[in-house]
């Protein structure tokens, strides 16, 4: 089995400023992490690898100090890396990256046919969720998003378990398939000290537009339908009710339990509102 991660390197959000000028994010002095998300995905193809056989490739588009993020997936237990770099790439949409992405993987099916991609959910300086799925679209291949559970593969199929709104359900499709992980799919192991050791000295493939035969004018601004118009911090949330028991600790009690209860009474009445529509 030939698995193919996409991951990508981004700010940690943690650390992420927000310039009010020009409404972008201000990335200098930013410690740049492998997105969690990608990570799980890579963590779930080594352990399918490790269940069914065959190997795991790991591509990355982005400026050259993203081949930290590819050796942190080769110290986990990726076989191969590789680099989609080039100023063509610059200022891609999720339409555009994933078409970049898609003929990555295209040169790498011809060589080694690709069963499975897996991509993280989302990537955690976006949150759009649209490349997995624009990658699956171009490849045409089955997809399978928000997947929590690979159940197994059996007869060209793959079960999985998936997060829905309200639930989960299982599925199956056809492979060759894309999934996008969501946290729960895998724990990311500890890298051990020959597997650092392999990915420190593994001398990374490097990808330009020319080598993935893409159109120009569907890579990067050219290629991408869409632009941010503005970016903003979400307001900070106010803090809760606060009761103050120094000095009358008996009212403070009373307060408390007034507030809590009044609160009980109203999600009550919600549920029970909901309850009587749904019997309707």
């Amino acid at each position: 089995m030939h698995i193919v991660c996409c991951v990508k390197q981004v700010p940690d959000t943690t650390q992420v400023k927000i310039d009010p000028e020009t409404n972008t994010l201000i990335r200098a002095g930013v410690e740049s992490i492998c997105n969690p998300y990608d990570l799980v995905a890579v963590e779930a193809a080594v352990q399918l690898v490790e269940r069914y056989t065959g190997r795991v490739t790991v591509i990355s588009m982005g400026p050259p100090q993203a081949e930290s993020a590819l050796r942190e997936c080769l110290s986990i237990g990726a076989n191969e890396a590789i680099l989609l770099s080039d100023r063509a790439f610059a200022g891609a949409d999720t339409l555009a990256t994933s078409y970049t992405l898609s003929q990555a993987i295209t040169k790498i099916n011809a060589a080694e046919p690709v069963d499975l991609i897996i991509c993280g959910k989302q990537a955690i300086d976006g949150d759009t969720a649209q490349t997995g799925p624009g990658i699956a679209t171009w490849m045409g291949y089955t997809q399978l998003t928000y997947v929590s559970e690979i159940i197994g593969i059996e007869n060209g199929n793959i079960t999985v378990r998936r997060e829905i709104e309200g639930g989960c359900e299982v599925i199956q499709g056809r492979l060759p398939a894309m999934l996008t992980a969501e946290l729960e799919l895998a724990s990311i192991r500890y890298a051990t000290l020959p597997e650092l050791i392999r990915a420190l000295r593994y001398e990374v493939k490097v990808w330009g537009a020319k080598d993935i035969n893409a159109a120009p004018e569907k890579l990067g601004l050219k290629g991408s339908p869409t632009s941010v118009r503005e970016i903003f911090a979400p307001p900070v949330r106010g803090g809760g009710i606060s009761f103050d028991a120094k000095e009358k600790k008996e009212q403070a009690v009373e307060d408390f339990l007034g507030a809590l209860f009044t609160k009980e009474k109203t999600l009550m009445e919600e549920i029970l509102i909901k309850a009587s529509y749904a019997q309707e």
